[in-house]
This record gives structure tokens, C-alpha cells and sequence, in this order.
């Protein structure tokens, strides 16, 4: 008895398809041959060989393997060799941050001490550089809020080099291309006209009070006004020429006046800048009668040219300023009501405003600093970080001192602007440390200071650096604009 080969049975179409699959489908077919077959176990051994045991030529059996499966084991064979390239990295940055500042809570951990008295040291030897903050200084509010190198400024050295003045011998308001030391003093009638002869008796009472003040310095010596005045033909300017013409003549007639050009012993006056509330008459050339004048200005200028004289002048001002008040009361005028203004007035106030405002910076910075306090407490006494918050206050206290001390130690000069920067110092440093206490209460409570601190140095390293480099940049762009602050180091100052 004969048994035919299995391999016999095969179809013609059969082998016909398998020749249409192609190469790619018969190197499948000859891996799944390949592949070795599972050993049977149990009762499929014993009937394999009750099967074969009475054969002699038995052939293994040919096994088809479909294009699909083919297919899918190439694909599983290529995403395998794809998860074995390198993959990109992207934390170049992030990963030597973490470990620097991993080994520097390792430090401040295992020395504690040095990390704690270390920044009060240098705190102290910084601090000393506040002996060179200038005292009773006046600010130039031109100087500190205009650009450096404006064109403006450029302009007005080429007039000055072209437009030359003499303050001490022949003064003239319209040459003169900066502000000029002056008080000026509106005096208005309590009558519908002070063009009156009792009326500018008074107004002549007052005008001999300012020019009798004087000041007196440390050294005893006297700053009178005939010093400090600015000189037109070997006298100070008058306040008013036709205040000045009625004290030289008390017979000038004050209803002969025209306007806007008064011609007083042929020398033509213009009073548009001198008298105000003006009512005209009849016409009279190209200028018309001045029937009524509610308001008279007097106008004392000082000399500003040399840096003594511009010193005594602002001086003599300030000593206006505080007792013009007292002299006007002392006059006891009653016909006339006086205001002043001078060119310190706008500088002191805003110096004044800015010493208004130092009570609420106080209570400005306490509740900040209660508000930080505050926010850390928690009712578990473990996890309360009031303490913690406390001396994270504490040392950005200390950063603003040497941080203020340092830059007047190099000669960067302090403005009043920058009396507001302690606000952002406060919110920098107050930000980091709750970043750092909320890393710390992350940690597990079983390991020790030095595990832990480096642990959190390692959490807060990219967040901390991250935003500290921003602020630096945004500061720095302070630093490199025109104007003299941030100027003081790039180029120098034209005073």
C-alpha cells in the first residue's frame, strides 16, 4: 500500500497565484518555513505517530504563509529598528541647571552657617557705600527725565555758542535758551483798576520788601538781592518798567498809558507780558489807551551763568519762598492781593510730593511683608513657614542694601525715581521664595537637611533661573537708554 507525497496535491492555479505574489511574498513564505514548528505535546504526539508510522517517504508539510501577515511582520521589523536611533534632546538646558543647583543645596546644607553670616557680612561692608549719597541736593528735573543726546540739547549749544549772555552786565530774557533763576510775583487790585496812584503806592511797598531780602549763610555772610540780581546797564533789571518809571516820577500819569507799546522816554515798552485784565480806549497810532489793568507782574531775574552765582541765586529763592508769605502778611496790604511763583517752584513741589508719599511707601511695604508672612502659616506646626517667610523678607531687605550700596560705591548717582525700586525688589524676591517654600513642602520628611535643600534647589533651578534672566533683560533696557541714569556708565554727562 502506497501513500502519494503531499506535496502531489498542490493545483496548478495554486502555484500560478503564488508566482503573481512575488519575490517579496515567497522570502515571507521561506521565513515562515523557516520557523520552527511547536513540539506537540501529549495526545497530538501520539497520534502523530500512530499517523506516520506506517510510512517510510513522509514529507514534511508545505506550509503558506498569506502576503498580509507578510507584510505586517516587515513593518513590526522596521518600527523595532526605529526605536533603536537616538532620540533629540531637549533638556540641554535644564538638566546641568538642576545639577548645579542640586550641589549648591547639597552646600547651603552642609554648611549652613557660612551661607547664614556670609550675606550679613557683605551686606554690612556694601551698606557703607550710602556715606556717599548726596545730601540736600537738588535734582535738575531737565537733566533727569530728558535724553543725554537729544537733539533738543544739541540745538541749544549751538545757540548758546552763537547767542551769547552776560546776566552780570547786560541781561536779555529773549537770548537766553535755558531757564533763567526768577521770582515772579502777580499782583491783582481789589478795584476793577490798580492804575492808580494809592494802588501802585502799594504795589511799590511790596516791590521794595522782595528787593530788601537777604540770606543769611553758615559762614555769616549776606546773599543781598542787588548780589544776585541780573544787571542791565550797571543796575538790576526792573521787576516792572512801568512800576520803575512811576518810583523815578511819581508825577508819570497812569491814564496816558498805551498799549501794547508804551513809549517812556523814548524807549518803547511792551506790555503784553506786564499788565492783565486790560481794558483799551481810544486809539491812538498804531496802539490804543489802557483805560483799566486788573493785574500788574513783577519779574526779578537772577543770574544762572556761572555755577557760584546760579548757587547763591537759588539760595536767595528759596529764602523768598519761605518768607514771602510772612512779609506780605507783614505789610498788611488792602488795596492789592499778591501771588508768586518762582523757577524753583515747580522742583521743590515735586520734592515735596515725593517726601508726602515716603509714609504711604511705609505702610506700602508693611503690608506687603505681612502678606508674605501671613500667606505661609499653617495650622500644622511642622509645615508652618512663617519663620521661613519672615527671613525670606529679611533678605531681600538685605539685597536692596547692598544692591544700593554697590552702585553708589562705583559712582552710579542716586535719583528720586529710583526710590520706587525697592517695590520691585520686594515682589522679585518675594516671588522666589514662594516658589522655593512651596518645593520644600514637596519633600519627604525622612531625609535630611541636605537631601531636602537639595532636592528643592533642584525643583526651583530652571523656574528661578527662567525668570531671573527676564528681569535682568527688562532692567537692562533701562540701562541703555539716553536718558542720565542709565547713561552715567555708557557716556559721560554735559552739565
Amino acid at each position: 500500500m502506497s501513500f502519494s507525497s503531499p506535496s502531489k496535491v498542490v493545483p496548478e492555479a495554486e502555484a500560478r497565484r503564488e508566482a503573481e505574489r512575488g519575490p517579496e511574498s515567497r522570502a515571507g513564505q521561506r521565513e515562515a518555513r523557516a520557523e520552527p514548528e511547536p513540539e506537540p505535546q501529549g495526545s497530538e504526539r501520539l497520534h502523530a505517530g500512530r499517523r506516520f508510522s506506517g510510512t517510510q517517504d513522509a514529507s514534511p508539510r508545505r506550509v503558506l504563509v498569506s502576503p498580509d501577515s507578510s507584510r505586517r511582520s516587515h513593518k513590526s521589523a522596521s518600527r523595532g529598528s526605529a526605536d533603536t536611533k537616538p532620540r533629540c534632546h531637549t533638556d540641554c538646558l535644564e538638566t546641568p541647571l538642576n545639577h548645579a543647583f542640586q550641589r549648591l543645596g547639597w552646600a547651603v546644607g552642609a554648611h549652613p552657617w557660612f551661607f547664614l553670616l556670609g550675606p550679613l557680612v557683605l551686606t554690612a561692608v556694601l551698606g557703607t557705600g550710602f556715606v556717599h549719597l548726596p545730601k540736600d541736593k537738588e535734582e535738575d528735573l531737565e537733566e533727569q527725565y530728558s535724553p543725554v543726546g537729544s537733539p533738543a540739547k544739541k540745538e541749544r549749544y549751538f545757540v548758546q555758542g552763537h547767542f551769547t549772555t552776560n546776566d552780570s552786565l547786560r541781561f536779555s530774557a529773549t537770548r537766553k535758551s535755558t531757564d533763567v533763576n526768577f521770582a515772579s510775583i502777580l499782583v491783582f487790585s481789589h478795584t476793577p483798576s490798580l492804575l492808580e496812584p494809592d494802588i501802585f503806592s502799594e504795589v511799590s511797598k511790596l516791590d521794595h520788601a522782595v528787593q530788601a531780602l537777604f540770606v543769611v549763610q553758615e559762614d555769616g555772610t549776606r546773599i543781598q538781592y542787588t548780589q544776585v540780581c541780573a544787571k542791565l546797564m550797571g543796575g538790576c533789571v526792573p521787576s516792572n518798567p512801568v512800576l520803575a518809571a512811576w518810583q523815578g516820577s511819581k508825577d508819570l500819569n497812569l491814564k496816558n498809558i498805551t498799549f501794547p507799546m508804551y513809549n517812556l522816554n523814548h524807549q518803547v515798552i511792551y506790555l503784553t507780558g506786564l499788565v492783565g485784565g486790560i481794558v483799551l480806549g481810544e486809539t491812538e497810532g498804531k496802539n490804543r489807551i489802557l483805560v483799566q489793568a486788573k493785574a500788574l507782574r513783577l519779574q526779578y531775574y537772577l543770574q544762572t551763568e556761572r555755577a557760584e552765582d546760579n548757587e547763591k541765586s537759588r539760595k536767595w529763592l528759596i529764602h523768598f519762598l519761605n518768607q514771602f508769605s510772612d512779609m506780605k502778611d507783614g505789610l498788611a496790604l488792602k488795596k492789592i492781593q499778591a501771588v508768586y511763583f518762582t523757577s524753583l517752584s515747580r522742583q521743590l513741589e515735586f520734592e515735596a510730593t515725593s517726601r508726602t508719599v515716603i509714609p504711604l511707601f511705609h505702610l506700602a511695604y508693611l503690608l506687603i511683608i505681612l502678606f508674605a508672612v501671613i500667606s505661609c502659616y499653617r495650622f500644622d506646626c511642622v509645615r508652618n513657614k512663617m519663620w521661613v517667610a519672615t527671613f525670606g523678607v529679611i533678605s531681600v531687605a538685605l539685597a536692596v542694601v547692598s544692591g544700593f550700596g554697590l552702585m553708589l560705591y562705583i559712582g552710579v548717582p542716586f535719583v528720586i525715581i529710583v526710590a520706587n525700586s525697592p517695590f520691585l525688589i520686594l515682589g522679585i524676591g518675594v516671588d522666589d521664595m514662594f516658589i522655593m517654600i512651596s518645593a520644600w513642602q514637596k519633600t519627604s520628611l525622612m531625609e535630611n537637611i541636605r537631601q531636602r535643600l537639595s532636592s528643592v534647589y533642584s525643583k526651583v533651578a530652571v523656574s528661578i533661573t527662567v525668570t531671573t534672566i527676564t528681569n535682568v533683560l527688562a532692567f537692562y533696557t533701562g540701562v541703555v537708554t539716553s536718558f542720565r541714569p542709565g547713561m552715567f556708565l555708557l557716556q559721560p554727562i554735559r552739565r
